[in-house]
This record gives C-alpha cells, sequence and structure tokens, in this order.
C-alpha cells in the first residue's frame, strides 16, 4: 500500500515502515539500544531526505524505549538515579545540537553532515566494540581464566562530587555520567539516534555498572533525550511527519517486547559481540 509523505515529499510502502519499525523495536529491546542508529540510515535507503529521517526517526525511538523498558521494570533492572544524571547531560547536549543541526540546514550542508557521520562515527565505533568483545568471549572461555570484577577502580572513581547509585552499586562522581549524556544527547540531535550503541558500552567498561541494570538505564535516558530532541526539531525545522512517525511506532512498540524477551537468554558477551556486528553492518 503506497503512502505519500507531505513532508518528506515522497511515497513510501505502508507495510515495509511498519516492518522496518518492528525490525528496529526488536534490536532495541535485545540491546537496549533506541535504535536511531539503524532507523536513520534505513529511512536514507527508502528515500526519505536526511533532514526528516533524523528529525522523525527520533519518534519510533522514544516509543520503542518506552516499551523496553516497561519491559525492563517488571525485572527491577532500571537505575532510576543515574538514569537522570545522564538525562540532566543530555538535555544540555541535545541543546546543542540542535542548534549545529539548524546552522548546518541553514547552509545546505546537513545531508552530507549526517551521511558522512553515520559512515565515520559507526565504523570507528563498531571495530572498537568487536575487538574488546571477543576479547571478553575469549576470557570467558578460557578454563581456570580470572574473574573480570564487576568494579575496577580507575580514574574514574578519584574524581569529586561523588553520589551513591544504590541500584548499580556504585559510589562514584556524577561528572563522567554527565559528560556521556551530554555526548549522547549531542548525537541524538545531529545524527537521530538514541545512542546507546556508545552508552551501553561506556556504562560498563567505563563507569563500571552492572550489565544487568545498564540496558534499562539506558532506555531511560534514551526516551526524554529523543523527545525533547524531537520537540526541539519540530519547532525548530519542522521536519518531523507525523504519519512516517505513526508507522515506524506502530511496529517498534511490538517489536521491542520481543526483543526484550530473547535478550534475557543471551550471555553479555553474546549480546555486545552482536550489537558491534550491527554497527558495523550499518
Amino acid at each position: 500500500m503506497q503512502l505519500y509523505l507531505p513532508i518528506a515529499e515522497v511515497s513510501v510502502n505502508a507495510i515495509a515502515l511498519v516492518g522496518i519499525g518492528g525490525i528496529v523495536g526488536f534490536l532495541s529491546g535485545l540491546f537496549g539500544v533506541g535504535g536511531g542508529f539503524l532507523i536513520t540510515p534505513l529511512l536514507f535507503f527508502i528515500g526519505i531526505p536526511p533532514a526528516v529521517a533524523v528529525a522523525t526517526g527520533s519518534n519510533q525511538v522514544v516509543a520503542s524505549s518506552i516499551s523496553g523498558v516497561l519491559a525492563q521494570l517488571k525485572r527491577k533492572a532500571v537505575d532510576f538515579r543515574m538514569g537522570a544524571v545522564l538525562l540532566g547531560g543530555g538535555l544540555i547536549g541535545s541543546s546543542v545540537g540542535i542548534w549545529v543541526f539548524r546552522k548546518l540546514s541553514a547552509a545546505g550542508q546537513v545531508d552530507l553532515f549526517v551521511q558522512l557521520s553515520y559512515v565515520l562515527f559507526l565504523g570507528v565505533v563498531g571495530l572498537m566494540m568487536l575487538q574488546e568483545s571477543l576479547r571478553a568471549l575469549a576470557r570467558s572461555r578460557k578454563p581456570g581464566a580470572p574473574i573480570r570484577r564487576a568494579h575496577v577502580h580507575t580514574w574514574v572513581h578519584g574524581m569529586p562530587l561523588k553520589m551513591k547509585f544504590r541500584t548499580s552499586g556504585l559510589y562514584i562522581s556524577v561528572i563522567p555520567p554527565l559528560v556521556i549524556g551530554a555526548f549522547i544527547g549531542f548525537l541524538s540531535a545531529v545524527m537521530g539516534v538514541g545512542g546507546g550503541f556508545i552508552m551501553v558500552p561506556a556504562m560498563i567498561y567505563l563507569l563500571g555498572m552492572p550489565t544487568k541494570v545498564v540496558i534499562g538505564t539506558s532506555l531511560f535516558q534514551i526516551i526524554f533525550t529523543t523527545a525533547f530532541t524531537t520537540v526541539m526539531h519540530a519547532v525548530s525545522s519542522q521536519t518531523v511527519d507525523l504519519m512516517l512517525a505513526l508507522l515506524l511506532i506502530l511496529g517498534g512498540v511490538v517489536g521491542a517486547q520481543f526483543g526484550a524477551r530473547v535478550g534475557v537468554k543471551l550471555r553479555a558477551e553474546q549480546l555486545r559481540i552482536l550489537l558491534a556486528l550491527l554497527v558495523l553492518a550499518v
């Protein structure tokens, strides 16, 4: 069934859009990512202009993340205090990113910038994640290999302004989570991503959070950061196509529930390898 999208100025197959939303929603629930790094390029491929894809894709990220968080809440796997700190940084980063996006749009360079950002950024991040994940998997399979401690004290733990995060079992400075949140917020505004593909490994390896609470906490922060980004895009550049967003959301909410169920059956190392391969594939 062909559908004309007035803001994107293209005709697309409605069933295909629901299917794309469902796939991205499934991956969102599985890996604890918003799925924007996947849905935005997929929209490029079916002819949606990059500016519209970035702004509208954020709507589906919000819906999939809400669905995923609800599934994680049943397992008590969300650290709300850590999520709030990450969100504080995310709102600051999003505001800066919206300003940059508006400037690039005015200069006519936003399409090129977004596409190059995906190629370069996802390539580097994917390779780093895959390398580390393969090392972690190899260590876990060695007989008699030393068990990796959940909390390895690094320079992060020596920073000031410490706060206790009971759900994660951490007592660390709020500065690193704020910086991570700000960086993710900037990417959300400029690339239309939730940023989970960076936030998840950062929370595990930099902050030392247990894997069991990382996915739910990541999705919690993504909900509010991408919702803020969507509203700002709608107000500042009018690039949000509501019909496109609704079709993507329809598939995304259902897919996220199935992804969360499959995710609990896989080991943390396996999840990280699969996520790294997905990032490289995109």
